[in-house]
Parts: structure tokens; C-alpha cells; sequence
């Protein structure tokens, strides 16, 4: 292959960004603006290059992932893309072995990445982790199927303000759900609280209000208007784009604000994970039409490290034969405590299947009805979804 794979440059950013906003129809706002608003450090973006020219780009966040039994650090690839010009031509294999290498050698044991077309992924061993909902609910049927017992109400605040309070709910959230990533100051700034006018999609600006007993932030939500009106009757939607409590209380009081937003016809909401408690807040479950997809994708680059990272239901010992011919490095037997071993194994599977039980979102009875293990002693699948299991959904 004559194309180059390296390293961009510092000043190199806004060029690696191109493959991929072809595809996206071109940066929304200035190419400037856009590439720092993208906060990938500098070194964590590989590129290709052609007689000169970037013809592909691929770059990687850094994040504190929370897995079962605590926060490891992870690679976020992003931006992953690659010229109509030059496809089928390796490029991307290439990049995504780059990028592994990459980060394999900073010492980063998982990658994890939502897919704009999830098809792609597995290829280079990442697996389906999670599955992810959106749903939309007509303003006339939002009862829930008990009250809601809150004292006082919620709040509006402007953005600073959020800045300061969110992240005190959304880091108890995070701490104890598995597949949520930490966030940085500067990523609640730039990225969570942001409101540019290209991402309103001709919605209102973003809202933003708290929840708070004995002044200290329990809930928040962050979302957006879009009003309407046909012949008299109001047809808006109210658009959520983050809501969440840090207890079971907080988190009802939370949907039950959204839901009762006046003037909208409808509430709308994304990116849910598939055990939200609005399953079983609501008196009508059906009315959300809740559609579901892929969710998180999940690389295990280091799979020692990763498995003596994660946290265990209980005690017990497991041998995992995992193949891995894009990363032959991890290629061998492992126990639980991230060790190789000789010993005989329990269970056989490939590198992305064990990604999509890493979190808890699927079991390995689910890859053995879907055929994607071999069990080799009996009773190991029931031993190690025991171990593997978790009390939420990534």
C-alpha cells in the first residue's frame, strides 16, 4: 500500500477531521471552532496520507471508563473516516492497527466507541456491549404508576451554574453504572453544555434545571423546545438530552418534571440504556415506543489487564481461551486475576465476544444461544455469567 499511516501533527488536526466531515456534509460552524470542540489530545489522532494529502483520519479520546468494580482508563476513538476516493484499499485496517498499537503501548487495556455504522467494528475485535433505546411519548399518557413524593421543585440555572452542579449528580451516576465515562471540566464546557446554534436543529436553546435537597444537587436535566402549534392545539416536543438522579427518588422526580412540561405534545429521548427505570415509573410502557440499537462497542486491548481491572459477583476461578488475529498479542488463556496460563480451558471464544460481556450487558448464555462461545467443561457458562454479573445494564 503506498499511503502512509502516521501520527498527525499538532497543526494537522483540522485536516484529519476532513474524511469524515465529507461524510457529515462538511464541518457545522467554523473548521477552527470545530476541531477544538473535539478535545482529542494531541498525538491520539493517526492519519493517512496519499502523494501528500489526508485521505483518512482516525483519532482517540481519553476516558476514565467505569467497568464492574471500578474506573479504568480507556481509549475513545472518534472521528473515524476514510475518502470515498480511497476505500478498499486497506486504509482503514491500517489505521485501526495503528491506533491499537497505539493504544496498547499507553498502557490503555480497553477501547470503546459508539458506531455510526456498527457493522464496521467487529472486524477489528470490538464487541456489541450495550443496547441502546430512544423513545417518544405522547404528552397523554406520561402517569406514572405511583406518585411522586419530592420536596420543592425544580430550578432553572444558566450554564455556569450547571458547570458547577451536574457534575457532582452525574459522577455518583457514573461511579456505579458500568459503560459511563468520567468527564473532564473542560468536556461539561465544550461538549455537554455547549449550544451552538447548528445543534439545535431548529429546536429552542438548551435548558437546564436541578433538582436539589438540603442544597446538594440530586437530578438534572438538560434539554431543549421545540415548539409548535396546528390550528390551536400545541404539537411541540419537549427533546431530552440528558436526565438522571442519583438516587431512585430523585431520578422519578426528574422524568416526572420533563413529562409535565407544558405546551408539548410529546416527550422525546435518546441514547437510554436498556433497564431504564421509566419501564417501571410509567403506567403505560408502550406508549414510549421505545426502539432499540447497538449501544457502546467494546475492545478489549490488553485483555489481562482488563480482567484483573473488572470486579467479580462472587469468588471462583475461570479459564478464558480468547483468539485474537488483529491483535495477536492477546492471543492465550486467561484467569480472572489477568494471568496466562497453560491450564486447560473453561470456555473458548473470540476477542469481540468477550468484549460484549465485559460490561454486564450481555451473558455468555446469550453468546452460547447465538453461538459465539464453546463451552468446554460443563457448567462453565452458568459459572461465569455468576461471576460476570451485574446489577444494571451498561
Amino acid at each position: 500500500m503506498s499511503v502512509e499511516i502516521r501520527t498527525a501533527g499538532s497543526d494537522e488536526k483540522i485536516g484529519a477531521l476532513r474524511p469524515i466531515w465529507h461524510y457529515f456534509g462538511g464541518p457545522a460552524g467554523p473548521e477552527k471552532e470545530q476541531a477544538e470542540r473535539m478535545l482529542i489530545p494531541d498525538g491520539r489522532i493517526h492519519v493517512a496520507v496519499d502523494g501528500g494529502e489526508i485521505v483518512a483520519g482516525a483519532g482517540a479520546f481519553e476516558f476514565d471508563l467505569t467497568v464492574p468494580g471500578g474506573p479504568i482508563r480507556a481509549a475513545g476513538p472518534t472521528v473515524v473516516g476514510v475518502l470515498p476516493t480511497h476505500r478498499r484499499r486497506g486504509v482503514l485496517r491500517e489505521l485501526m492497527r495503528a491506533q491499537l498499537e497505539d493504544v496498547h503501548a499507553r498502557g490503555e487495556p480497553v477501547a470503546v466507541l459508539w458506531a455510526s455504522e456498527g457493522g464496521i467494528y467487529g472486524r477489528f475485535g470490538y464487541g456489541l456491549a450495550s443496547v441502546t433505546g430512544d423513545m417518544e411519548i405522547p404528552k397523554g399518557h406520561t402517569r406514572f404508576a405511583q406518585p411522586v413524593d419530592w420536596p420543592g421543585s425544580p430550578r432553572l440555572v444558566v450554564a455556569d451554574e450547571a458547570l458547577r452542579l451536574f457534575p457532582q449528580v452525574y459522577d455518583r451516576v457514573a461511579a456505579e453504572t458500568p459503560g459511563m465515562l468520567g468527564r473532564t471540566p473542560e468536556w461539561w464546557e465544550k461538549r455537554t453544555l455547549a449550544d451552538s446554534e447548528w445543534r439545535r436543529s431548529g429546536g429552542g436553546e438548551l435548558v437546564f434545571a436541578v433538582l436539589e435537597r438540603d442544597a446538594r444537587p440530586e437530578a438534572f436535566a438538560i434539554y431543549r423546545l421545540n415548539f409548535a402549534y396546528d390550528d390551536g392545539v400545541p404539537t411541540g416536543k419537549t427533546h431530552v438530552v440528558e436526565a438522571m438522579g442519583a438516587t431512585p427518588a430523585s431520578t422519578a422526580a426528574v422524568w416526572r418534571y420533563l413529562l409535565d412540561i407544558d405546551w408539548m405534545a410529546r416527550v422525546e429521548a435518546e441514547l437510554l440504556p436498556a433497564d431504564h427505570p421509566l419501564f417501571l415509573l410509567l403506567l403505560e410502557q408502550n406508549r414510549m415506543k421505545f426502539r432499540t440499537g447497538d449501544g457502546l462497542w467494546v475492545r478489549l486491548v490488553d485483555i489481562g489487564a482488563a480482567l484483573a481491572a473488572r470486579g467479580y459477583a462472587e469468588e471462583g476461578e475461570l479459564v478464558l481461551e480468547v483468539a485474537d488475529a488483529f491483535c495477536p498479542w492477546n492471543d492465550g488463556r486467561y484467569r480472572l486475576d489477568g494471568t496466562k496460563t497453560t491450564a486447560g480451558p473453561d470456555l473458548r471464544l473470540s476477542v469481540d465476544a468477550l468484549g460484549s460481556t465485559y460490561l454486564g450487558g450481555f451473558s455468555f448464555a446469550d453468546l452460547l444461544r447465538a453461538g459465539r462461545v464453546e463451552e468446554v467443561r460443563e457448567g462453565a457458562i452458568a459459572r461465569a455469567d455468576a461471576l460476570f454479573r451485574t446489577d444494571r445494564k451498561p
